[in-house]
């Protein structure tokens, strides 16, 4: 408002007299493009009328002064062909005068000056420009343009700005409260909800607003709430399964330990069984400690890989010969398909360890078919490894999940063995680290495909 009031009332005489002046520049420039036509006097008469202006045109050689063209008589060409000197209208004389004076002094292209217009009680725009100039002679354009009084619109437009200021300024505060209250409702209900999240009551749903920006965040924070919740339920499962974890064998190590001071300390064979069972629950505690230890530096982003080019096919076969006991034993079929060495670039004891880990839960999870197959297939820059076997399966709604640590799946059809439920977690930590691509395929009931993919 106060820039409003600003440019309508104290500026607007300002800005109509530069904005006449543009405009009798513009119709002089017209003019001036028309110069030596045939119809130029025509010309000259209907911008006069059309623009509510007066022109005037003279010419000056040899102190001599003829006037070519004047609103108050007809065009001057047949005198100032023969010679007679035509005097300028006696109205503008002396304007006339001192605006040339003010051009030839000055060497100006043009000048622009205001006067008393003498046949009205107003201003008036004076424009002088040169029409024509060589050494002996110059033909000057005069245009008078009436500058009309604005203090009258100017009242007009105080009085109507006043109600103009008025309406506006109370339509604004109604809109801005308005607004105000659409922007603020919401952000304070969020805001609640934001401190019960921080208090630690997860899962809570923020009330979205009648705005986007604010209902993505409202949508974030839930989003966000639920992941804590989800998070907060995995602490929770993660503390108990390690306190089973380490109670079990820690009450066997116990219970064993007692009986070989109550019962077995003087039987040599019994004796020497309780013991073993002690240490192969001292080696379950170890590897559920080193497993965790291990996971927690991989995730904390402090483990550290030693890369180098090594044969991946090479790496399989190493892993494979390790579980011959199973073929052995059991009855495993363990097969590799693979072409070629499949040279790629990674920690080689990590990946070891990767496939490992996925052989492992392969023969875990195994059913009555005993056969766990892996594949090698150099792709366009990466090889892809796939380890298959024909076990039990899992759940489709279970397969996001099973990469978290200590997720139990739906089933709980598993073959005896010892483990300690962070095998894939290590596996998704380690494939993280060397940026490799990683999933799973699997149906239940005719088992399931672990696979990565890993730069050469």
């Amino acid at each position: 408002m106060l820039i409003l009031w600003f440019l309508q009332i104290f500026f607007l005489n300002t800005y109509y007299r530069e904005t006449k002046i543009a405009e009798t520049q513009r119709v002089a420039s017209s003019i001036i493009a028309k110069y030596g036509q045939d119809d130029f006097f025509d010309e000259l008469s209907k911008v006069t009328r059309r623009n509510d202006i007066y022109i005037q045109i003279e010419a000056h050689f040899e102190n001599t002064d003829l006037l070519l063209y004047s609103p108050y008589s007809d065009p001057g060409v047949t005198d100032a062909q023969e010679g007679e000197t035509i005097r300028p209208f006696p109205v503008y004389r002396k304007e006339i005068q001192a605006i040339r004076e003010d051009l030839f002094s000055h060497n100006a292209h043009d000048v622009v000056s205001f006067i008393e217009n003498p046949l009205r009680d107003n201003e008036m725009l004076a424009y002088c420009v040169y029409l024509d100039k060589t050494e002996d002679q110059s033909v000057l354009l005069y245009i008078f343009s009436p500058l009309y009084p604005v203090e009258s619109t100017i009242d007009i437009l105080a009085g109507q700005l006043r109600y103009v200021t008025v309406i506006s300024l109370l339509l604004a505060f109604l809109l801005s409260f308005y607004l105000a209250r659409m922007i603020t409702r919401p952000l304070t209900n969020i805001t609640k909800s934001a401190a019960q999240l921080a208090e630690g009551r997860y899962g809570i749903t923020f009330e979205e607003g009648g705005y986007s920006e604010i209902a993505k965040l409202a949508e974030i924070l839930t989003y966000t709430s639920k992941a804590l919740q989800e998070a907060d339920n995995m602490q929770k499962n993660l503390i108990a399964n390690v306190s089973h974890d380490l109670r079990t064998p820690l009450t066997m190590v116990k219970s064993y330990a007692e009986m070989i001071r109550d019962l077995s300390g003087n039987d040599p064979d019994r004796r020497n069984e309780h013991l073993q069972v002690i240490i192969d629950e001292a080696d379950r505690l170890n590897l559920l400690v080193s497993d965790l230890l291990e996971l927690s530096k991989m995730q904390s982003g402090r483990q550290t890989l030693t890369i180098t080019s090594f044969s991946l096919r090479e790496a399989v076969e190493n892993v494979l010969a390790s579980y011959s006991i199973f073929a052995e034993q059991e009855g495993f079929q363990l097969e590799l398909a693979a072409d070629g060495r499949g040279m790629i670039i990674g920690d080689e004891s990590k990946i070891k360890q990767v496939l490992s880990n996925l052989i492992t839960n392969a023969i875990k999870f195994s059913d009555k078919e005993k056969t766990v197959k892996v594949t090698l297939l150099e792709k366009s820059g990466f090889i892809r490894c796939a380890v298959t076997d024909c076990g039990i399966g899992i759940q489709k709604k279970d397969l996001k999940n099973i990469w978290q640590r200590y997720y139990r799946a739906s089933s709980n059809h598993r073959r005896s063995g010892e483990g300690t439920g962070l095998g894939l977690s290590i596996v998704k930590e380690i494939l993280i680290l060397h940026n490799a691509r990683f999933g799973v395929e699997s149906e239940p009931g005719k088992g399931s495909t672990f696979w990565f993919e890993i730069q050469q």
